[in-house]
């Protein structure tokens, strides 16, 4: 429902102000450390797209210098009592701020301001909530939630409009307080983690049910609005929400893909990564990257034309490490590792080429543009050669006539080789899932009969 200005004209999105606090000490200790840190422009930038990804109206930002972080407010008083005054001039209903807030600070400012305050994680935690599409997403983003607001007021503000189902931040026009004691948020935790216990045991079910086929799994992972979701699409020809938003994507996606040899893979897309993300959340949202535990090689998808790509990737690769997986051998073999340096068709010719000498130096890296597909045959070659051939190697020669057998062989094995001799038959090289050499036995038993006794694949 749209809101009236004081000029009697309509408007629908809340109006939000953005304020980055920046202490100067951590950008000294940086300085003098030789350690890499995000510059306030950048910081300011992020904060304004995570603010964009639930659609508010910015009417204003601002980086607010401090010498030391207050106990009570967070910023001092004087710069508490200047930015009321600007509020009211922009008459702002929504202020958020890009950082942590403790409870007290959060009150404090609220009660300064008369203003509803959404800090970094609260902001993060509504956006989670807009996008998260399955139950199992669902669940995870109340579970957070509630775990963040059991140390927060117990009333949530209502004089901003709900425009969309959120979880609790953002109240609705005479929408009635809700009165939230730690009790009944605590029974609701309980009951919550009962229903996620059911939701990840039916996705174990679907694993064992892929590790049947089996089709070793891929697993895109990157800074959010990398262009993860976009080369996702490239990929499988699938219609994966993607645009240019902070987190389009919560829940993992899967869909099968044909390598250059004929294998199949299963890509898997996953939820976008981010600086400061709170360890709550990171745990709270540990079951959308359970397929990268499984994931035989990780794709590391980076947005090679923005300015702190590398930083992005340290951010990244700082939580791949928290899952331990840097590092970890799958199956006793290191779990390849195959950086995208995406979006090159953003770049200057020049930069651009740049990043293809990089790419061609090392062994491991592709450039690619997953809006245009440069770049993306290469990917799927690579791919190709880092896969280990899991199975059973066998040799068959099938009659013409056995074709219904032969593609069916060609659907479930990696044939590494074929020759059609001069009578008409057709010999075989390939390596089957174990699995499925029982399958073959029950389905084409007088084919199975004349196979060559199995022998392990070579790693």
């Amino acid at each position: 429902m749209a809101k009236e200005t004081l000029s009697g004209q309509s408007r629908g999105a809340t109006r939000a102000f953005v304020l980055v606090p920046w202490l100067k000490a951590v950008e000294y200790d940086a300085r003098k450390s030789g350690r890499a840190l995000r510059s306030q422009e950048a910081r300011l930038e992020e904060a304004i797209g995570l603010a964009a990804a639930i659609h508010l109206e910015i009417v204003g930002t601002n980086i607010v210098q401090i010498s030391d972080f207050r106990p009570a407010t967070l910023i001092g008083e004087g710069k508490v009592n200047e930015l009321k005054g600007l509020f009211e001039e922009l008459e702002v209903e929504l202020v958020i701020v890009d950082g942590h807030l403790s409870p007290v600070q959060q009150r404090n400012l609220e009660k300064a301001w008369n203003l509803k305050i959404l800090d970094r994680t609260g902001l993060i935690l509504e956006i989670f909530g807009e996008r998260a599409n399955t139950r199992e997403g669902s669940l995870q983003v109340e579970l957070a939630h509630l775990n963040y607001q059991k140390s927060r007021l117990v009333r949530s503000w209502t004089h901003l409009e709900r425009q969309r189902g959120g979880f609790g931040f953002l109240g609705g026009p005479g929408e009635t307080q809700i009165e939230a004691d730690r009790r009944v948020i605590q029974e609701r935790i309980t009951k919550i983690e009962k229903q996620l216990e059911a939701v990840k045991r039916t996705r174990e079910l679907h694993r064992k049910t892929r590790r049947e086929v089996p089709y070793p799994i891929v697993a895109l992972v990157g800074y959010t609005n990398a262009g993860k979701s976009t080369l996702f699409n490239r990929l499988t020809q699938a219609e994966v929400f993607a645009e240019n938003l902070l987190f389009a994507t919560l829940d993992p996606t899967m869909r099968a893909v044909a390598l250059p040899s004929g294998r199949k893979i299963i890509l898997s897309d996953t939820v976008g990564f981010i600086s400061d993300l709170p360890t709550h959340l990171v745990a709270a949202f540990r079951a959308t990257l359970e397929e990268v535990l499984e994931a035989e090689i990780i794709l590391h998808v980076r947005d090679a034309s923005h300015e702190e790509s590398e930083i992005q990737k340290a951010d990244v690769e700082a939580v791949l490490s928290s899952l331990g997986l840097i590092g970890e051998k799958l199956g006793g073999t290191p779990r390849p590792l195959i950086e995208v340096l995406n979006k090159i068709d953003a770049m200057e010719e020049a930069q651009r080429e740049a990043v293809r000498n990089t790419a061609n130096r090392e062994q491991m890296t592709v450039a690619a543009s997953a809006l245009t597909g440069e770049g993306v045959g290469e990917l799927l070659q690579l791919i190709d050669s880092q896969l280990v051939d899991h199975g059973l190697r066998i040799d068959v020669t099938l009659a013409a006539e056995e074709g219904e057998a032969l593609a069916w062989l060609h659907d479930h094995g990696h044939v590494l080789d074929r020759t059609t001799n001069d009578d008409g038959t057709i010999r075989l090289e390939l390596i089957l899932p174990e699995a499925d050499l029982g399958r073959l036995e029950k389905k084409f038993p007088n084919l199975f009969a004349r196979i060559v006794l199995p022998l392990p694949a070579a790693d």
